[in-house]
């Protein structure tokens, strides 16, 4: 049997964040061997293999199946896979490491504003210069499906191995696609980001390879962490409701809340002190209100959805 194999970043502020996502849910991460080490566990998801890598051997990892699934960019994933439907698929959009892949100019461009005024001035450009405009980006799949579905051709490829938003100021390069969380460093470089030049908007996220080898009991695991996921998320945003007397099926119904029993219902946290002077009113009093950590329900829509996308080979 296949043992679920999960990546998660190995420094940096993602793995701080993703160590802290993952402890909410109730799995601490423990590193193996020291702050160098490349393996990991996660207590309370004992059937799990845990590495700690860079989002991008993560990303890579995800699209040719070498695990099953893993925390990393989603502009890493667009970029690598030539068909993501196909080879990944995003299970749950994260919250952090947000930023954009965008389309940056010289500020100076003050005619360069949109896409279409790009293509304008790198034809302009291969006519003064003879030669075409240059792109530097790491982001090289990405970059030709975006220039293509906004119908600019005049320009070549640079790949950048550095820091891409240096490359118009040292002369290798007259445009950027690039990665920016506030703008501030194209800004302080000079540069300005087209109008409708955002390619992406990324975050990290939780993603699953639909070429790994998905056993049941890979699987399984993968249901233990996306219940608990899932059951955390939902406690979050809910109170229990615990009355002395049986709450009838019509103030269930009117409340708009969840049973939990004969004496106890969940009920959204932002209403739970109307909805407890309510009951109490109506003769359940005394009316106790607890906060709530988890949550299950029987179904997993996260979970369900992601494995109807495996095939039956796995």
């Amino acid at each position: 049997m296949t043992r679920l194999t999960i990546a998660i970043p190995s420094k940096g502020r993602l793995k701080d964040n993703a160590e802290t996502w993952l402890g909410e849910a109730g799995f601490k991460l423990r590193q193996k061997g020291g702050d160098r080490g490349y393996a990991a566990e996660l207590k309370g998801l004992p059937d799990a293999d845990v590495l700690l890598l860079s989002a991008r051997e993560i990303a890579e990892g995800l699209l040719s199946g070498a695990f099953h699934i893993g925390i990393t960019g989603e502009d890493l994933l667009h970029d690598l896979s030539a068909d993501l439907d196909r080879d990944a698929h995003v299970i749950r959009r994260l919250g952090f490491g947000g930023a954009d892949v965008v389309v940056a100019v010289p500020a100076a461009w003050l005619d360069v504003n949109t896409m279409a005024d790009l293509e304008a001035a790198g034809a302009a450009f291969r006519l003064r210069h003879g030669h075409r405009m240059r792109v530097a980006t790491k982001y090289l799949r990405l970059t030709r499906r975006f220039f293509a579905s906004r119908s600019v051709g005049e320009y070549r490829m640079v790949e950048s191995a550095g820091a891409t938003e240096a490359a118009p100021n040292s002369g290798t390069a007259e445009v950027i696609v690039d990665i920016t969380s506030t703008g501030a460093t194209l800004k302080a470089n000079s540069l300005k980001v087209l109008d409708d030049g955002v390619m992406l908007e990324s975050q990290a996220a939780l993603a699953g390879s639909l070429r790994a080898d998905w056993s049941e009991e890979a699987r399984a695991t993968l249901r233990m962490l996306l219940d608990s996921v899932e059951a955390r998320d939902e406690g979050a945003g809910m109170m229990l409701l615990r009355a002395s007397s049986p709450i009838p099926d019509a103030a269930i119904e009117s409340l708009h809340l969840q049973r939990a029993g004969d004496l106890a219902a969940l009920c959204e946290s932002a209403r739970a002190r109307d909805v407890a002077r309510t009951l109490a009113g109506q003769g359940l009093a005394p009316v106790a209100i607890s906060p709530l950590s988890f949550v299950f329900n029987e179904e997993n829509e996260a979970y369900q959805l992601f494995v109807t996308k495996l095939t039956p080979t796995g």
